[in-house]
């Protein structure tokens, strides 16, 4: 079993993906790990919701309604959620008014869900890229993944096989830190 530390320095995104994909056994076992983020006052702000099959299509005909398209472009659009056999939507189901969590930190949570979900399923061999775009909380891409008003959707996490040489490598020349000096 590798590290933490030796896990997120292995990641790497894959962009493309096989047709394989974990089951719902195995994607809830992940996600029980997941689940262990930060989370204050234990609201657990946060739901995934397993696209696969037809659900898939029906996103990418959303996102083309959304989007306006027509044509070639909405074609093109459509077939962007087609792209891996399983989609896992990441969503924020937020407490609005809550008086100790604010709802940026509510995301946050279900945000730090969706990038411990992606280590664990890099570290199980699976192919992961979160992908969003400009329609992702679009009204028609909401209602078609059932959303209540008070949940967001964050993106997708696309998850497939590994082909081979389909991982991207990360920069590491742009980490940055910066130190809060005292001011006397």
């Amino acid at each position: 079993m590798a590290s933490a530390l030796e896990a997120s320095l292995a990641r790497r995104s894959s962009p493309k993906v096989t047709d394989s994909a974990p089951d719902d056994a195995a994607l809830r076992t992940l996600l029980e790990g997941a689940a262990r983020v930060a989370d204050h006052a234990s609201l657990r702000p946060w739901r995934v919701i397993a696209l696969r099959g037809a659900a898939r299509e029906r996103l990418g005909q959303a996102l083309a309604t959304a989007a306006g398209s027509e044509g070639d472009a909405a074609a093109k659009l459509a077939a962007k959620p087609l792209r891996a056999p399983l989609l896992v939507a990441i969503v924020a189901a937020v407490t609005p008014g809550h008086p100790k969590v604010p709802e940026w930190e509510q995301e946050a949570s279900a945000a730090g869900v969706a990038h411990v979900l992606s280590l664990l399923l890099d570290e199980a061999g699976w192919g992961v890229m979160w992908r969003s775009g400009p329609h992702t909380r679009h009204p028609l891409v909401a209602e078609m993944h059932g959303l209540t008003p008070n949940e967001r959707l964050l993106g997708w996490l696309y998850v497939g096989g590994v082909p081979a040489g389909g991982r991207v490598e990360r920069r590491t020349d742009r980490l940055a830190t910066t130190r809060l000096t005292t001011l006397d």
